[in-house]
């Protein structure tokens, strides 16, 4: 009888301690929950910090006119020293400038400091030679001219390794993320026949050519891409040199991204007046260096599956050319980069879109 009373005791005290959380069953394998490291505290204006580049991790332009140009490529150059050219071009404020080439050309740089996510406000700017047309024969047009829009990505070193790792990459997702409807010219886009599509998970393949034209070509260098299309890149008169990157020693480039709707329309009918138009916001490239809108807010960052991410600053930034299409005289869409500028150092309150 006592064993009995015992056994119904420890019965009873064991359900009550598994209600209350205290014991847990043997079979339940979850490891405990390591608490998420707490933010930390970014200074605004770290002392000593400059508001420019410091560092390129990486420059890879694809197929382009001014490619092996800005900057200029030397015979027996390297990666390396072609990235030493980058930094010495849009580095430290010096003002010059490099071409990205076609869709998927990228470069990857860095700071001495980690650029602070200001909650409210935008944090840094991607400088560009995008300009306006004066003489658009369309006089009723939106913003448009020279805009070669770049997609614009940013890492924060959580790991503190000092390098960018590929599992910390994410892309500001902004004004075409999700379709192009919203823009300003999307309805001449659609008139003019483009692609208005915004791809992500885009591929794209370019070749060597086999010889290199000393003029003008058509078809010059071949490409094909993971929605079927594919083509030739011409080769224009005015720029004579390869434009496949010369320090390269694989017959083929591949580049991966997300590509936005074509937003070069011929404004001529004929082949030979071109306009490239204003997304809203969020490219490099894209507006006038001045604008507001040529600023990004960290917090417009998304992860791969469009969910919004918060970080507290990016210490890496990587840009790529975002549209592939040919524009006449133009030629290729090509994202240019000037530089980069921490907007809290240089003391510049630019407060984001509503």
């Amino acid at each position: 009888m006592k064993k009995v009373r015992f056994n119904y005791f420890l019965s009873a005290a064991f359900c009550v301690a598994l209600a209350l959380g205290v014991v847990s069953c043997s079979s339940d394998n979850s490891e405990p929950k390591i608490p998420e490291e707490p933010e930390p505290e970014i200074p605004e204006k770290p002392e000593g910090a400059t508001a420019y580049i410091t560092k390129v991790f990486d420059y890879m332009p694809a197929v382009g006119q001014f490619t092996n140009v800005l900057p200029q490529y030397e015979e027996g150059d390297t990666q390396e020293t072609m990235n030493q050219k980058v930094l010495e071009a849009i580095g430290n404020d010096e003002g010059g400038m490099i071409t990205l080439g076609g869709f998927g050309g990228y470069v990857v740089v860095g700071f001495d400091h980690t650029i602070k996510n200001k909650k409210g406000y935008r944090d840094f700017r991607v400088l560009g030679n995008a300009f306006y047309s004066n003489a658009n024969p369309d006089p009723n047009a939106p913003k448009g001219g020279s805009v070669e829009p770049g997609i614009i990505m940013v890492a924060y070193d959580r790991n503190h390794n000092g390098v960018p790792d590929e599992n910390e990459w994410y892309e500001i997702a902004s004004s075409s993320y999700t379709d192009c409807k919203n823009e300003l010219w999307y309805d001449k886009a659609v008139a003019a026949g483009n692609d208005v599509n915004t791809y992500h998970n885009y591929e794209i393949t370019y070749y060597r050519p086999e010889t290199e034209p000393a003029g003008a070509a058509k078809e010059y260098i071949r490409w094909k891409d993971n929605q079927g299309g594919g083509g030739y890149k011409e080769k224009n008169a005015f720029h004579k040199q390869s434009y496949y990157p010369k320090w390269v020693t694989e017959d083929k480039l591949t580049f991966k991204g997300t590509c936005l709707p074509q937003n070069g329309i011929d404004e001529s009918g004929k082949g030979t007046y071109y306009v490239c138009y204003t997304f809203l916001y969020g490219y490099a490239d894209n507006e006038l260096n001045a604008s507001d809108d040529s600023a990004i807010d960290i917090d417009w960052a998304v992860d791969a599956s469009g969910n919004k991410v918060h970080l507290p600053g990016v210490d890496f930034i990587k840009i790529y050319t975002g549209v592939n299409q040919e524009n006449g005289r133009l030629g290729e869409c090509s994202t240019e980069v000037s530089g980069v500028e921490d907007l809290h150092i240089l003391e510049q309150d630019i407060e984001t879109r509503k």
